[in-house]
């Protein structure tokens, strides 16, 4: 059978960690992946780490290399696209259409007849924010898939909802959307 392929795109929160976590294990499981990171997420996790658990270079700037087109030929490839950690800015951002770097010029050019997942992960205020709550409503209503958060501790130091969910539980989801 051959191997599925994820495209797998990881925005600036401190559960990029988590991310790592999922990523290892799906290479584990045989599935094919392409790392697409913001230039936020480096800051929380580097290119290295990325590139040793998926032997391939890791994506970042559309216009380094001069892979002006690769967000198109990615959404081709892959048959499922993946946001995890995603931040109530990507979120926000997908919801109205902005596609101002790689993930969201990706998002735009993903053929939503294919899974679209996005596992959030960000501060409560943020979570439960009305324009963030709408936003998430907007993707649902076109078909993304957008994760439950978890309630637990968060990077800020309080307890509460949006939290990333923990690596076993998406790594579960991922696979029945395959």
């Amino acid at each position: 059978m051959k191997s599925k392929k994820i495209l797998f795109s990881l925005t600036g929160s401190i559960a990029c960690y988590k991310a790592c976590f999922v990523i290892s294990k799906l290479i584990q499981k045989g599935y094919d992946l392409q790392i697409i990171c913001s230039k936020n997420a480096l800051n929380f996790i580097g290119k290295a780490t990325l590139e040793g658990l998926t032997q391939k270079e890791v994506l970042t700037d559309m216009f380094d290399k001069k892979l002006y087109t690769k967000h198109i030929e990615l959404s081709s490839w892959a048959d499922i696209f993946v946001i995890c950690p995603a931040t109530a800015n990507i979120i926000n951002k997908l919801a109205q259409g902005i596609a101002d770097d790689y993930i969201s010029t990706t998002f735009l050019s993903w053929n939503l007849k294919k899974p679209c997942l996005i596992f959030p992960a960000m501060n409560e205020n943020m979570y439960i924010h009305p324009i963030t709550r709408q936003a998430i409503k907007k993707l649902n209503s076109i078909g993304v898939y957008i994760s439950p958060t978890s309630q637990g501790y968060l990077a800020c130091g309080v307890s509460g909802k949006g939290r990333l969910l923990e690596p076993e539980q998406i790594i579960k989801i991922i696979e029945k959307y395959l």
